[in-house]
Protein backbone atom coordinates (compact mmCIF):
# COMPACT_ATOMS: atom_id res chain seq x y z
CA UNK A 1 0.00 0.00 0.00
CA UNK A 2 1.06 3.52 -0.73
CA UNK A 3 -0.06 6.01 1.91
CA UNK A 4 -0.75 8.82 -0.59
CA UNK A 5 -2.55 6.70 -3.19
CA UNK A 6 -6.26 7.38 -3.71
CA UNK A 7 -7.02 3.78 -4.68
CA UNK A 8 -5.04 2.36 -1.74
CA UNK A 9 -7.22 4.51 0.53
CA UNK A 10 -10.36 3.17 -1.17
CA UNK A 11 -9.07 -0.40 -0.73
CA UNK A 12 -8.38 0.28 2.97
CA UNK A 13 -11.84 1.81 3.38
CA UNK A 14 -10.63 5.24 4.48
CA UNK A 15 -12.26 6.76 1.38
CA UNK A 16 -15.80 5.57 0.64
CA UNK A 17 -16.67 3.90 -2.65
CA UNK A 18 -19.47 1.90 -4.21
CA UNK A 19 -17.74 -1.50 -4.15
CA UNK A 20 -19.20 -4.16 -6.40
CA UNK A 21 -16.61 -6.92 -5.83
CA UNK A 22 -13.76 -7.75 -3.51
CA UNK A 23 -11.63 -10.71 -2.60
CA UNK A 24 -8.17 -11.20 -1.09
CA UNK A 25 -6.42 -9.87 -4.21
CA UNK A 26 -8.71 -7.34 -5.91
CA UNK A 27 -11.35 -4.69 -5.35
CA UNK A 28 -13.83 -3.37 -7.91
CA UNK A 29 -15.91 -0.23 -7.48
CA UNK A 30 -18.03 2.14 -9.55
CA UNK A 31 -16.23 5.03 -11.24
CA UNK A 32 -17.33 8.36 -9.77
CA UNK A 33 -17.40 9.92 -13.26
CA UNK A 34 -18.90 7.16 -15.42
CA UNK A 35 -18.71 7.44 -19.20
CA UNK A 36 -21.26 4.65 -19.77
CA UNK A 37 -24.11 2.94 -17.92
CA UNK A 38 -21.56 0.44 -16.56
CA UNK A 39 -18.19 1.89 -15.55
CA UNK A 40 -16.32 -0.17 -12.97
CA UNK A 41 -12.69 0.12 -11.86
CA UNK A 42 -10.90 -3.12 -10.97
CA UNK A 43 -7.71 -2.68 -8.93
CA UNK A 44 -5.22 -5.03 -7.30
CA UNK A 45 -5.02 -4.73 -3.52
CA UNK A 46 -1.23 -4.47 -3.70
CA UNK A 47 0.12 -1.21 -5.03
CA UNK A 48 1.41 -1.29 -8.61
CA UNK A 49 1.81 2.11 -10.23
CA UNK A 50 0.98 1.21 -13.83
CA UNK A 51 1.10 -1.46 -16.50
CA UNK A 52 4.58 -0.15 -17.31
CA UNK A 53 5.74 -1.60 -13.98
CA UNK A 54 4.44 -5.12 -14.64
CA UNK A 55 6.97 -7.86 -15.38
CA UNK A 56 6.71 -11.55 -16.21
CA UNK A 57 6.65 -12.31 -12.47
CA UNK A 58 3.24 -10.57 -12.33
CA UNK A 59 1.62 -12.88 -14.89
CA UNK A 60 -0.33 -14.97 -12.37
CA UNK A 61 -2.12 -12.17 -10.51
CA UNK A 62 -2.58 -10.12 -13.69
CA UNK A 63 -4.14 -13.14 -15.39
CA UNK A 64 -6.51 -13.59 -12.44
CA UNK A 65 -7.40 -9.91 -12.64
CA UNK A 66 -8.24 -10.10 -16.33
CA UNK A 67 -10.23 -13.32 -15.80
CA UNK A 68 -12.47 -11.43 -13.33
CA UNK A 69 -13.44 -8.81 -15.93
CA UNK A 70 -16.21 -10.80 -17.70
CA UNK A 71 -17.72 -11.84 -14.35
CA UNK A 72 -17.74 -8.28 -12.98
CA UNK A 73 -19.08 -6.91 -16.28
CA UNK A 74 -21.93 -9.42 -16.33
CA UNK A 75 -22.82 -8.95 -12.66
CA UNK A 76 -23.07 -5.19 -13.17
CA UNK A 77 -25.30 -5.01 -16.20
CA UNK A 78 -23.27 -5.71 -19.32
CA UNK A 79 -25.27 -7.88 -21.71
CA UNK A 80 -23.79 -11.17 -22.94
CA UNK A 81 -23.25 -12.21 -26.54
CA UNK A 82 -22.50 -10.31 -29.73
CA UNK A 83 -25.25 -7.75 -29.10
CA UNK A 84 -23.80 -6.99 -25.66
CA UNK A 85 -20.22 -6.90 -24.47
CA UNK A 86 -17.97 -4.38 -22.77
CA UNK A 87 -14.78 -2.38 -23.24
CA UNK A 88 -11.61 -2.88 -21.20
CA UNK A 89 -9.23 0.09 -20.87
CA UNK A 90 -5.91 0.27 -19.04
CA UNK A 91 -4.26 3.69 -19.21
CA UNK A 92 -0.56 3.66 -18.43
CA UNK A 93 1.55 6.70 -17.57
CA UNK A 94 0.92 10.37 -18.30
CA UNK A 95 1.09 9.97 -22.08
CA UNK A 96 -1.34 7.06 -21.80
CA UNK A 97 -3.89 9.16 -19.92
CA UNK A 98 -3.43 7.59 -16.48
CA UNK A 99 -4.57 9.97 -13.75
CA UNK A 100 -4.31 7.78 -10.63
CA UNK A 101 -0.94 6.15 -9.97
CA UNK A 102 -2.32 2.69 -9.13
CA UNK A 103 -2.85 0.14 -11.89
CA UNK A 104 -6.56 -0.18 -12.67
CA UNK A 105 -8.77 -1.67 -15.34
CA UNK A 106 -11.80 0.25 -16.57
CA UNK A 107 -14.71 -2.08 -17.35
CA UNK A 108 -17.05 -0.02 -19.51
CA UNK A 109 -20.32 -1.09 -21.06
CA UNK A 110 -24.05 -1.11 -21.03
CA UNK A 111 -26.54 -0.61 -23.80
CA UNK A 112 -25.51 2.00 -26.35
CA UNK A 113 -25.45 4.86 -27.06
CA UNK A 114 -22.82 6.13 -24.67
CA UNK A 115 -20.03 8.58 -25.31
CA UNK A 116 -16.69 7.54 -26.73
CA UNK A 117 -14.06 6.77 -24.11
CA UNK A 118 -11.00 7.19 -26.28
CA UNK A 119 -9.95 10.25 -24.30
CA UNK A 120 -12.46 10.20 -21.46
CA UNK A 121 -11.09 7.60 -19.03
CA UNK A 122 -8.41 8.08 -16.42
Amino acid sequence: MSENCLFCKIIEGTIPSAKVFENDEFVAFKDINPVAPVHILLVPRHHVVSLQDVTSTDATWLGKMMALVPQIASENGCRPGPEGGFRVVINSGNDGGQEVGHLHVHIIGGQRPWKSTATAVA
